[in-house]
């Protein structure tokens, strides 16, 4: 039974309400509270034409409030337009030269490769690391180390199979070899119980869109050492600790701010931090071990109902391996349609169909939804010709 049982939960997302919404891993619904955050925002800046003051004091308070929620410090966090961003950061900032070497699992997200693969033209080789299983930990990437590899770059969570990669094992084999670990956090932030500072990890990158909540347009990057080592890839006055009070840029040198505001370029969107406050506090008052059970539990039931079915996943059928999205080995062309026409809202991947649970979700949902399969199994065979 799920452990998320509060009545007035599921009523701050009305969307879940007019559709069957298994899709957190692209886009999760509003909820009304962000909604009030939002709000809040527009109202201000309506009435009062925008107190800049006030609104700058807020993405502090914002800042301090992620942290907590991260277990990190706020001087460790800049917040950025999205995972991408943070990861270009990232990336340009490890130091390494023509020769070195950096690894990636075959089949990560593009917008971690390619902010590697990009750099090979300078001399970078982006070894492309074979999954040895369903889930990568340190004895996928130890064969590949060897004294010119620089750095490890992992997705927490895979987006198309669901897997949870095991990022503590990794980067205890990658400090031994002195080697950076970057973290793409998009598929477990605000869903998995994640605590950052734990993961000794050279970075952390993610958006808000899906675990946190909030529109599409807001990220941040986590770097919780050595952040002056970084050099960032855009200045501007923000990520400058000797700005003058004049704002005349003169002719001293340049001297960047030590810690990871460096990386932050100019205004910021602050309907959307406006909208992280509202959200972290929801998901505060759920606690992220509570949706990471509720999810899991979800997708235990779901597993019982494939079984029933059928249909196999394609990503890890064990927990500790498993995140909130479960994906089928549903590959015939008809299946998108036809779940469209149900009214479910999902995302065909590379392999199948994914369905990704939300801390809206309920016991129902899994059952709708094992329903409406069994209907399109009538339909359309699992592996259409």
């Amino acid at each position: 039974m799920s452990v998320i049982t509060e009545s007035g939960l599921r009523a701050q997302f009305p969307a879940a309400d007019k559709l069957l919404y298994l899709d957190s891993a692209h886009q999760t619904p509003l909820s009304t509270l962000v909604r009030a955050g939002l709000d809040a925002f527009y109202d201000e800046a309506l009435y009062t034409a925008g107190p800049k003051r006030g609104w700058l004091a807020r993405v502090e308070e914002v800042r301090a409030q992620l942290a907590g929620f991260l277990g990190v410090d706020p001087h460790e966090i800049a917040f950025t337009k999205n995972t991408s961003e943070g990861l270009n950061i990232a990336a340009h900032g490890v130091h390494w030269e023509p020769g070195d070497n950096v690894l990636l699992l075959e089949g990560e997200h593009p917008n971690n490769a390619y902010a590697w693969l990009n750099q090979r033209a300078d001399g970078l080789e982006v070894r492309l690391v074979p999954e040895d299983k369903k889930w990568a930990d340190a004895d996928t990437f130890a064969p590949h180390i060897d004294e010119r590899t620089r750095a490890i770059a992992i997705s927490h969570v895979m987006f198309h199979s669901g897997q949870r990669n095991d990022v503590a094992a990794i980067t205890a084999l990658a400090r031994r070899h002195g080697i950076e670990v970057i973290v793409d956090a998009m598929q477990s932030v605000g869903v998995l119980d994640v605590d950052a500072r734990a993961l000794d990890i050279s970075a952390l990158a993610s958006g808000c869109h899906k675990g946190l909540l909030v529109p599409q347009g807001l990220g941040f990057l986590y770097t919780p050492r050595n952040a002056e080592q970084l050099p960032p890839t855009y200045v501007a006055a923000a990520g400058v600790a000797n700005t003058r009070a004049d704002l005349v840029a003169g002719p001293e040198p340049v001297e960047l701010r030590p810690d990871a505001h460096r990386f932050e370029i100019g205004n910021f969107n602050l309907p959307a931090i406006h909208a992280l406050g509202a959200s972290l506090s929801l998901i505060e008052s759920v606690t992220t071990a509570r949706i990471e059970e509720h999810v899991l539990a979800l997708g235990d039931q779901l597993s019982a109902h494939l079984d029933d079915l059928g249909i196999a996943l394609v990503g890890p059928t064990e927990r500790e391996h498993r995140s909130h999205i479960c994906v089928l080995d549903l590959t015939g062309p008809d299946w998108p349609d036809f779940f469209t026409a149900e009214n479910v809202r999902l995302s065909p991947v590379r392999d199948g169909i994914r369905v990704s649970f939300g801390l809206y979700n309920t016991a129902d949902d899994v059952d709708r939804f094992a329903s409406i399969l069994r209907r399109g199994l009538k339909q359309h065979a699992p592996h259409a010709a």
